[in-house]
């Protein structure tokens, strides 16, 4: 994999390794919370350590900041770290997890669970603000954005499951295929031999960074001081990712449909 940016690994790369590490890790663990409480508890023992990274890492601190404020090449290239450490179920687990649900209920549970882990971190993020001292105002943009995309493409990957339309390919090339699905809002088309290579100017760098560019606004929005940014953080989070994943399923179902038209086959329940 290439950075969008086409820029050389520099000396923020540790702190941008485990920036995505540390996102793949909530993004995963938040989305398969069944608890409201334990959803909180995930998205505060996350932000501590990330202010507690940006207090003791001044480099990475400053290497955070310049990666934001120079556009989203560099976030792009986080999220392509990133996306392969997501842990994403498999058809046979979600159903061992979600007994005895349709098709339909559960696209719906899966939904519903990215929805409400999206609106705990924009939450649990955006009142950081209230902190009398924000060591490292982009930090917090930067981890907040790449946990919601680790969410929301988690939400692509398993919708892909229970449709029965997983991302052919090994690890790197199912990233690939879904980071694409992410940015066009739609179902994956095809994976790329050999893993995603984002190359700048391309197409699907040019999608890639403008989905990012409206994510890190609404990650900005979400600190803003006190009641305002925790309280709009939860509820734009939400709202776009319960959209997102509405919109993936919608372009799966229509494949299923005629799939099953042109097999002559019935949709299971």
């Amino acid at each position: 994999m290439t950075d969008v940016a086409g820029e050389p690994r520099g000396p923020g790369q540790e702190t941008a390794d485990s920036l995505a590490a540390q996102a793949a890790e909530l993004a995963t663990e938040v989305s398969e919370a069944r608890q409201p409480q334990e959803r909180r508890r995930l998205t505060a023992a996350f932000a501590a350590a990330a202010r507690s990274g940006a207090r003791v890492t001044g480099r990475g601190a400053r290497a955070a900041r310049r990666g934001t404020f120079k556009g989203t090449g560099w976030l792009a290239g986080l999220v392509v770290a990133m996306v392969p450490r997501v842990r994403v179920r498999n058809q046979e687990a979600l159903r061992a997890q979600f007994p005895g649900l349709s098709t339909e209920d559960l696209a719906d549970a899966l939904i519903t669970g990215a929805a409400r882990a999206s609106a705990a971190v924009g939450g649990a993020v955006g009142a950081w603000a209230a902190l009398p001292v924000l060591p490292a105002f982009p930090v917090e943009i930067v981890t907040e954005t790449l946990a919601l995309i680790g969410i929301e493409i988690k939400l692509i990957a398993e919708l892909h499951e229970v449709y029965g339309m997983p991302a052919p390919g090994n690890v790197v090339d199912r990233a690939g295929a879904y980071i694409g699905a992410w940015s066009h809002r739609r179902g994956v088309l095809a994976a790329s031999p050999g893993g995603l290579i984002l190359v700048a100017g391309s197409p699907l760098a040019r999608r890639l960074r403008r989905r990012l560019a409206g994510r890190l606004g609404r990650s900005a929005f979400s600190l803003a001081p006190l009641f305002t940014g925790a309280a709009a953080g939860a509820v734009l989070n939400s709202r776009e990712t319960r959209r997102l994943g509405q919109q993936i399923r919608a372009d799966l179902r229509r494949r299923a449909e005629l799939g099953a038209a042109g097999h002559g086959l019935e949709l299971p329940g």
